[in-house]
């Protein structure tokens, strides 16, 4: 009948178009989305960025120290300063509560605050903050070039911003952990949960 062959050919339309449709999507997601293999390829062929290097800053001793100094202790490496309303207690406070959590082993890890406001944060300043964080922790500070240098070798970021008072800092907020030879390993991102930071931490502990 006429009207069963016209319906039977708009049945076979109807699939060659969502067919050809179907195909042209996936087309062009495969290239968008670079799936291509070879692409793939290549960006895991790609080098890990270099982070960390060497630096000559005085501690909240007073005493001169480089990286090499650090060398044979895995490092959690952290950008900040003294006057920091929050993000800088905060990481500090979770750094210690986790350390504990690891128990001796802990005593292995280094951890580095640099200050990003050196113009502020003296050793004297540095010894009196610390006093309330994990022990542990070192406090580095230098003139204004060496702390530009160590910001550039962690490609960290820093920026003074005027307020009506004076100046706060904008600064990189990430943990860097470094292995015991100074080489990076990754990052904890701030507001990362504890369960996640910890296993990093034991990670680089090795």
């Amino acid at each position: 009948m006429p009207i069963l062959k016209w319906v039977r050919y708009g049945a076979w339309t109807a699939v060659v178009l969502v067919a050809f449709v179907s195909t042209a999507i996936l087309l062009g997601w495969w290239r968008v989305d670079g799936t291509d293999p070879a692409g793939a390829s290549s960006a895991s062929e790609q080098a890990a960025p270099a982070i960390g290097g060497p630096f000559t800053l005085v501690d909240h001793t007073g005493k001169t120290v480089t990286e090499k100094d650090f060398i044979g202790k895995p490092m959690a490496v952290f950008f900040g300063f003294t006057y920091c309303p929050e993000v800088c207690p905060t990481t500090l406070v979770q750094l210690g509560n986790l350390t504990k959590q690891i128990g001796s082993m802990a005593d292995r890890l280094q951890i580095l605050l640099i200050t990003v406001d050196p113009e502020r944060d003296t050793p004297e300043q540095l010894a009196l903050y610390l006093q309330s964080f994990d022990p542990r922790v070192v406090g580095l500070t230098g003139s204004r070039e060496q702390i530009d240098a160590a910001l550039k070798a962690y490609k960290a970021y820093a920026k003074k911003i005027p307020t009506d008072d004076g100046y706060t800092m904008d600064h990189s907020a990430s943990v860097y952990l470094m292995k015991a030879d100074g080489s990076f390993r990754t990052m904890i991102d701030y507001h990362e949960e504890d369960a996640s930071a910890l296993a990093k931490i034991r990670m680089v502990l090795g």
